[in-house]
């Protein structure tokens, strides 16, 4: 039932982040450019809608799908980790109009884009894995 229940909310999601022309490189080159804000529209409206959806599901007490209590654990802040992995975030993805959304989308609408980016991403994963020892914690 898990599975169906997040196949349903990926397709919405994919749905809306397409309607939104979430996966646009020409509306997100508009952000980096500060010409819209169409993006930061929809960012914003993205981090209101999370946080009204967990103050209603941590208000009326209602339990995850594995029916733990729901909880925000702070992470520490790292000023150098955090500094650093922006930086590389937003220079992928402004060189490449895409994060990890709709890298999926640019796929399914088969652009090819969409496989040169996704093979990116892993590259990235798997090199972050190698090093992840490495790194102060």
């Amino acid at each position: 039932m898990k599975i169906i229940l997040t196949l349903i909310l990926g397709f919405l999601f994919g749905n809306v982040l397409i309607a939104s022309q979430a996966f646009s490189w020409f509306r997100i080159q508009e952000m980096f450019h500060f010409d819209s804000f169409h993006m930061f529209g929809l960012l914003f409206s993205a981090i209101g809608t999370a946080a009204l959806s967990l103050f209603i599901l941590k208000k009326f007490k209602i339990k995850s799908v594995n029916g733990n209590e729901l909880e925000v654990k702070p992470k520490p802040t790292q000023i150098p980790a955090n500094v650093i992995g922006g930086l590389l975030f937003g220079l992928g993805w402004s060189i490449s109009g895409a994060c990890s959304a709709p890298l999926y989308i640019l796929i399914g609408m088969h652009w090819q884009i969409g496989l040169i980016l996704f093979a990116g991403a892993l590259v990235g994963t798997f090199l972050y894995g190698s090093i992840k020892s490495k790194l102060p914690h």
